[in-house]
């Protein structure tokens, strides 16, 4: 955990920058310090948030005042920033986050996988080859965002990396999956978004009621299943979780 960088964020977080490109290696870093902050909360945090290639650490400021002592003469910042600090000299090399495989069932094609034949036209393949490199792929979440459950997969292949839509749609359905440049990832809730639609999988992303909220985590890995029609419509029917 050297050469990471800490500054304010607001009055009452902090960002600790572990990197500075998209790779497997600072995501490992960010895997390793949100995993150390589960088991070690610090004193006054209240919340953390993965990013590519950081983690904001949201605190108390009276809290951590408070500990210290209200009559301290250093800044909330400067106080947490010291527990940060001694936090990350504990984690040692080598250490790693055993990673998790989630696999998403998937129906190509048809109405809710519209842009697959573009995909299919623009790289020079067939409906069936892009399926086939698709399903190939190791995904790597590399982060959570953009909407509740939506997650940012690293390892597209090349071969069938496809440019945003120019004109975005208003409404795409939760479970459609997608492809914009070099990611795919899977729209968790109805939202509009410009991504090329390649299909649709009957899991929920994104369940409010439950905890965890979301079924992929930042850190997993995901691997897409092709499957038929009557199967889509069969795990449509039992109401896939």
């Amino acid at each position: 955990m050297k050469a990471i960088n800490i500054f304010p964020f607001g009055d009452s977080a902090l960002v600790v920058q572990l990197g500075e490109g998209v790779d497997p290696a600072t995501h490992e870093k960010v895997q390793l310090l949100c995993a150390y902050l589960d088991d070690h909360p610090l004193e006054g945090m209240t919340e953390y948030l993965p990013a590519f290639t950081n983690v904001t650490i949201y605190y108390d400021c009276y809290h951590v005042l408070q500990d210290a002592g209200l009559d301290s003469e250093q800044l909330p910042y400067e106080l947490f920033r010291e527990r940060v600090q001694r936090l990350l000299e504990q984690i040692e090399p080598g250490e790693q986050v055993e990673a998790r495989t989630v696999e998403i069932p998937v129906y190509y094609g048809g109405e809710l996988g519209r842009d697959l034949e573009t995909v299919a036209r623009h790289n020079s393949l067939t409906p069936e080859d892009v399926i086939r490199i698709h399903t190939e792929g190791d995904y790597l979440t590399y982060m959570i965002g953009f909407a509740p459950g939506f997650p940012y997969l690293g390892g597209l292949s090349e071969r069938i990396a496809t440019p945003r839509r120019e004109t975005p749609r208003l409404a795409i359905p939760a479970g459609t999956v997608g492809i914009a440049g070099t990611q795919t990832g899977v729209y968790p809730i109805e939202t509009p978004g410009g991504w090329q639609l390649i299909g649709h999988t009957p899991l929920k992303l994104f369940q409010p009621d439950q905890w965890p909220p979301t079924l992929i985590q930042a850190g997993d890995r995901v691997k897409f299943k092709a499957i038929s029609k009557d199967e889509y419509d069969q795990l449509v029917k039992e109401g896939a979780q």
